[in-house]
C-alpha cells in the first residue's frame, strides 16, 4: 500500500496519534504518519484546570489530534499537547488526514491499472512530489484544471491516463449565481441579435460555466457556476459586460436582477 511516511515531526506540527496506554500522568500513544512512532502526552497539556480523570479525555485506542510541543531527535522523544489544539486546527489536520488517504487509494488503483511494482509506484510519488506539495495536491489539480495540469511531468501516456481517471472520482466544490436578464433591442433583426449576443456570452471552461436560458421576453435566466463565489461573481460580471458591449446603441431595454445563490457538488 502506497502512503506518506514521515521520519520525525516537528514542534508545531499537527499530527494525528492513537491512545496506547493511560497512566496518571498522561498517555502514551503511537503517531499514525510516522511509523507508529511512540510520544508522550503529560496531563498537564491535555486541558486547562485540574483533570479528576484523564480518560475523559483520551482512552485507549482513541485516534485523536495533537501538537508536537517539544522534539528531542538524539533521544527520539516526542512530546505532544492536545490543549493547545484549536477547533479550527483539528478540522484541518483532518481533512488533511482524509485526502491522504484518498490519495493513497488513488495510487494503489493506478498501480492495479497500469501493472506496475512498488518500485515504480514509489519513482512515480517522488516524481509527483518534486511539483506538488501533496499527492492529493496533483489530483486535485486535474479535477479541476484537467490533463493540463500533469503535462509536465515525466510519465508514461498510460500512468497519465490513470491519473485522469482517478481524479474523475473527486467531488469538486462548486457555487451558483442566478439571475434574470430583461434585454430588448430596437432593431428589426432584434431577435436574432439577441440570439447571437446571449449565445457568444455563454461558458464552459476550467469548471466555470455560464448558462442563459430563455424564460419570456424580454425575460432570460443567466446561471453562473464556478469553483468558488469570487470567481462565480468575476466570470457573471465579464459576460454581463460583455452582453451591454456587445448590443450597444440598439439596446431599448437592458437590466440585470440577482436571484438567490447555491453551493453543491459536482462530480
Amino acid at each position: 500500500m502506497v502512503t506518506d511516511i514521515k521520519q520525525l515531526p516537528e514542534a508545531g506540527d499537527l499530527v494525528i496519534a492513537t491512545v496506547k496506554e493511560v497512566t496518571g500522568h498522561g498517555a502514551y500513544v503511537s503517531l499514525d504518519e510516522y511509523q507508529e512512532l511512540t510520544a508522550f502526552l503529560h496531563v498537564s497539556e491535555i486541558a486547562t484546570g485540574w483533570i479528576r480523570n484523564i480518560e475523559r479525555y483520551v482512552r485507549p485506542k482513541q485516534k485523536t489530534v495533537l501538537k508536537v510541543i517539544r522534539v528531542d531527535k538524539s533521544r527520539v522523544e516526542v512530546d505532544l499537547s492536545l490543549k493547545q489544539v484549536s477547533r479550527e486546527e483539528r478540522k484541518s489536520k483532518l481533512i488533511e488526514v482524509k485526502k491522504s488517504e484518498k490519495a493513497s487509494a488513488f495510487m494503489n488503483m493506478i498501480k492495479t491499472k497500469t501493472g506496475m511494482s512498488e518500485e515504480k509506484i514509489k519513482e512515480l510519488q517522488d516524481v509527483v512530489l518534486q511539483k506538488f506539495d501533496y499527492l492529493y495536491d496533483m489530483f486535485e489539480a486535474v479535477a479541476f484544471k484537467g490533463i493540463d495540469s500533469i503535462k509536465s511531468l515525466d510519465i508514461t501516456d498510460e500512468v497519465r491516463s490513470a491519473i485522469v481517471e482517478e481524479s474523475k472520482k473527486i467531488q469538486i466544490p462548486s457555487v451558483e449565481i442566478r439571475g434574470v436578464i430583461e434585454l430588448n433591442i430596437n432593431d428589426p433583426q432584434g431577435v436574432e441579435i439577441i440570439k447571437n449576443v446571449l449565445s457568444s456570452a455563454q461558458l464552459d471552461k476550467n469548471n466555470t460555466s455560464v448558462e442563459i436560458s430563455y424564460i419570456a421576453a424580454p425575460r432570460y435566466r443567466i446561471i453562473t457556476k464556478a469553483e468558488n463565489y469570487k470567481i462565480a461573481e468575476k466570470t457573471l460580471n465579464n459576460a454581463i459586460e460583455k452582453i451591454s458591449n456587445s448590443v450597444g446603441k440598439k439596446v431599448g431595454l437592458f437590466n440585470y436582477i440577482r436571484e438567490d445563490s447555491k453551493k453543491n457538488k459536482r462530480r
